[in-house]
């Protein structure tokens, strides 16, 4: 039984499938399911039932999984302590939701990291709603900027909410598309298939049917093909500001719409967090973090930000 057998079981066992684990590892879906199936061996036990509700825990995977995910952040801890001991820089890892990564985290991972001079090493990755209390709860991540995440015992962290914004609706023209909104071609970015987040649950509210939506690598794109005329994007506010006012972009009117929502920052409870992570939890509330969050310099491919940090815990 290895250190890597519980991650991947743990990981499973939250996020409810294989493929999810393997996404929040950075790492393939065989090498998840050989690590699940070596661990299903030694221990004598399935661990883990794939049926019509999906993945479900046996008794046996019930009672391992609390004490797996001990383990699994004590490696952690011993991980980062050994570290320490060699005089490395401290590691923050930051995740968000595919629209704050894509246009927020690079300037708002750069203008902190300035500030120590080399004394961090800062990465930073996409994660669904749904990942980011997994990952920071299993010290695969320090900090989670997304939704907020419904409260779990089994899972220690916190959100506090850090900027507030507005959720609208654009196409390429002035017009307003003919029919019901729910038979519109729905033109998102990966947060449009996430449940969690306010864009998922805008498309559940409408009822808008799978076959309607179209799933960009960002929301950039996304906006490209309904300036195109190809349908209509849901969109944050202020960051679309500019295409707006360019006149590249119209507002649609759609029922639910204008929506207010909050963007949270999602970290382990103020005891067990490390020390950049509380350094940047502070720097969040500046003024400066403020501005670049308000109006950041350039959208950034969330594909850039998938962190190596991730692979290194297989390795």
């Amino acid at each position: 039984m290895t250190l890597t057998q519980l991650n991947a079981f743990v990981l499973v066992a939250r996020l409810g499938s294989v493929t999810a684990a393997a996404s929040a590892l950075g790492v393939s879906e065989p090498a998840v399911s050989q690590a699940l199936t070596a661990l299903r061996q030694h221990l004598g036990d399935p661990l883990i039932a794939r049926g019509p509700a999906g993945m479900t825990l046996t008794p046996g995977g019930a009672r391992l999984l609390p004490t797996a995910s001990q383990i699994v952040v004590l490696g952690a801890e011993a991980h980062a302590a050994v570290r320490a001991a060699q005089g490395a820089p401290e590691q923050l890892r930051v995740v968000a939701t595919s629209a704050f990564a894509e246009f927020v985290s690079g300037p708002l991972v750069d203008a902190f990291t300035r500030r120590f001079a080399g004394a961090l090493e800062v990465s930073a990755g996409v994660a669904t709603s749904s990942e980011l209390p997994v990952l920071v709860a299993n010290r695969l991540a320090d900090i989670g900027i997304g939704p907020a995440v419904p409260d779990d015992l089994a899972l220690p962290v916190v959100s506090e909410p850090i900027f507030k914004y507005r959720l609208i609706a654009v196409t390429g023209g002035h017009n307003r598309p003919p029919g019901p909104a729910r038979q519109w071609r729905w033109l998102v970015d990966p947060a449009g298939a996430d449940s969690g987040s306010e864009t998922g649950r805008l498309l559940a509210q409408l009822g808008v049917a799978e076959s309607n939506i179209g799933v960009f690598p960002s929301q950039t794109a996304a906006w490209a093909a309904a300036a195109d005329g190809s349908g209509v994007a849901p969109a944050v506010e202020h960051l679309v500001s500019q295409q707006l006012r360019r006149g590249e972009l119209a507002l649609v009117d759609v029922p639910g719409l204008p929506v207010d929502a909050c963007w949270h920052a999602t970290m382990l409870e103020r005891q067990h967090r490390s020390t950049a992570a509380s350094a940047l939890r502070r720097f969040l509330g500046t003024p400066e973090a403020m501005q670049l969050i308000r109006s950041p310099a350039a959208g950034i491919p969330p594909s850039r930000f998938r962190p190596p940090v991730y692979v290194t815990i297989w390795s």
